[in-house]
């Protein structure tokens, strides 16, 4: 519940007004598009000593690793998946074990996350000797101990394993650094972030579209983007991005004087002789008003067509 037409910081606000002056205002859930099975984990009620009472919901659904959605270990060595294989093609080792992630070992190299990899072979050490193995920097288990643990169970002393291709059955042409880490799921899923727009909302001063998918804005062409589109030449497309799809604007400009003048009529000239029309950026035509405020006098020159 809200107040009608009033505001907390202001005297005789929101704590002085009787019940009778707040009207319900729903809230609709925005949540992902065509997703069904969401639940509400949690109610929270609270309130103060006028009545105001104040509900938070907490809502949970349950959600499968799909492409662009964004995982990491405990490194930081983050990344979004790229392609979800059928296990029946994912290649397997001597014992049938199947790798549940695949990453880029380019990776390593410049993120310099070598605690991932003692932790994978602290990991596969601590799986085959049923002992409890510290990962830290400070202290713990040594990579030589726990190769040694590796080796004395058949394993490569570096941790790599004989791999055999799931999709050709031959054997892959590399040992295939393997073991068990943890991985947990990030924020950032693609169905939150999916965003498309045909028409929609647009700014009250400069009539362009909206920013942001909460606000159903439009898909921005940077200025990266248009650099492209003129290396290639391709100005009629930078027409319609830039102008007809965005804020393109009808107005009359007088060829004699050069400005922005009404329909049918320039005042400058006191003339309807040299009116002629042509379409322009809305924020071209608030930028010109605004030099004109600043008594800067920006002029078009037309040429005959």
């Amino acid at each position: 519940m809200t107040p009608n037409n009033t505001r907390e910081d202001q005297p005789g606000g929101e704590a002085d007004l009787p019940p009778a002056a707040y009207r319900p205002t729903p809230l609709t859930y925005k949540g992902p598009h065509g997703h069904d099975h969401t639940y509400v984990d949690k109610v929270m009620l609270s309130g103060n000593k006028n009545d105001t009472h104040l509900i938070k919901l907490r809502i949970r659904s349950t959600r499968r690793p799909e492409l662009g959605d964004k995982f990491s270990s405990r490194h930081g060595q983050k990344g979004v998946v790229g392609r979800v294989v059928a296990q029946e093609d994912m290649p397997f080792s001597d014992h049938g074990i199947c790798p549940d992630i695949i990453m880029n070992p380019h990776g390593f190299p410049s993120r310099m996350t070598v605690g991932k990899m003692i932790e994978l072979l602290a990991g596969k050490a601590g799986v085959l000797d049923g002992q409890i193995r510290f990962g830290t920097a400070f202290g713990g288990d040594s990579v030589d101990s726990c190769s040694k643990v590796l080796v004395r169970h058949g394993f490569h002393y570096l941790g790599k394993d004989f791999m055999t291709s799931g999709l050709s059955g031959e054997p892959l042409s590399a040992y295939i650094f393997c073991g068990p880490i943890y991985y947990q799921k990030l924020k950032h899923m693609v169905i939150d972030k999916m965003h498309a727009r045909a028409r929609g909302p647009r700014q009250v001063l400069t009539r362009q579209p909206t920013e942001g998918r909460s606000r159903e804005g439009g898909l921005r062409l940077g200025e990266m983007e248009r650099d492209c589109l003129i290396g290639y030449g391709a100005s009629m497309l930078l027409n319609e991005r830039l102008m007809t799809s965005s804020d393109g604007f009808r107005v009359h400009v007088c060829s004699k004087c050069g400005l922005i003048a009404r329909p049918q009529w320039c005042q400058p000239c006191r003339s309807r002789d040299h009116l002629q029309q042509l379409e322009i950026p809305y924020a071209c035509k608030l930028l010109f008003q605004e030099l004109q405020s600043m008594n800067i006098v920006p002029r078009l020159r037309l040429e005959a067509k």
